[in-house]
């Protein structure tokens, strides 16, 4: 897209960082309904960046600091974490490329920061018990 709507500065600047990556190959940041993730209650979620690199697919949630810890951002976290487990254990039957969940603060949207740099810092992991219980599930 030639013009892209930012809800703050950080997505702005996440961008701009997504944009001069030669890693990249290609981001979106979902518009309305476009990308969702829903938790084990059915809200829904839609993250800041859905990225491709050559390696793997993200997705990015950029979040002040302050709101790290915060419960809705936890639940969140959760779902898309779970989603990228799932979508990754489908790619690996379909030949394609693994997803993984990043947590970025704003404070380390820097314009020396890099794409993997971030990743190998914010990576999400999955909840083992949460895992554990999908692995179950998807074995009945």
């Amino acid at each position: 897209y030639w013009q892209a709507k930012f809800d703050s500065d950080t997505e702005r600047q996440m961008a701009v960082l997504l944009e001069r990556d030669d890693d990249v190959h290609l981001w979106m940041k979902p518009g309305p309904g476009q990308f969702k993730i829903y938790d084990a209650d059915g809200g829904a979620y839609q993250p800041d960046f859905v990225v491709e690199t050559a390696r793997e697919k993200l997705i990015i949630e950029t979040k002040r600091k302050s709101e790290l810890e915060d419960l809705d951002v936890r639940r969140k976290a959760k779902a898309a974490v779970l989603w990228c487990m799932i979508a990754s254990k489908h790619a690996a039957t379909q030949n394609e490329k693994p997803w993984r969940y990043l947590l970025v603060p704003e404070d380390a949207v820097q314009p020396n920061a890099t794409l993997d740099g971030l990743a190998r810092t914010f990576t999400q992991q999955p909840d083992m018990e949460l895992a554990a219980r999908y692995e179950l599930d998807e074995a009945e």
